[in-house]
């Protein structure tokens, strides 16, 4: 599958490894950004993508940012569609008790392309039993 990206920042979006799920994004900053502990800022990223209908891309954390410094994406995942054309940015939230600097360049969050499926939504009166039933958040015991 091709991504059809415009890029505006001079930092690449690339996989870290060969392996890796996530392409690397970047602040596109002109100037160091501090956020304060509980607080949320939206880093561009240079970013415009053209993704083919039936995909979606989703912005995650770090774990590195998230481990050592709190650091997370917001809403995570953050959905963009394949209909966004504007500049992805980054909800980014400090969770830690250390003001956290956003340098230029770094790294900030990761970008997953997934399939989706639009599904066909029936109203019933009834669903299906299973052994689970209405059980959650923590039922299953395991």
């Amino acid at each position: 599958m091709k991504l059809k990206v415009i890029n505006i920042s001079p930092y690449p979006l690339t996989y870290a490894t060969d392996n890796s799920a996530g392409l690397d994004l970047h602040a596109n900053l002109q100037d160091h950004i501090s956020i304060n502990p509980l607080q949320r800022v939206l880093i561009p990223t240079g970013l415009h993508i053209e993704l083919p209908v039936g995909y979606e891309a989703m912005v995650r954390p770090r774990s590195g940012l998230a481990l050592k410094h709190g650091i997370t994406v917001l809403n995570t995942p953050g959905t963009i569609d394949a209909d966004y054309r504007g500049e992805i940015g980054v909800i980014l939230v400090n969770l830690g008790k250390e003001d956290y600097t956003v340098k230029p360049g770094d790294r900030i969050a990761q970008m997953v392309i997934n399939k989706y499926e639009h599904v066909t939504v029936e109203v019933v009166d009834k669903l299906t039993e299973t052994t689970r039933g209405e059980g959650g958040f923590g039922h299953s015991g395991k």
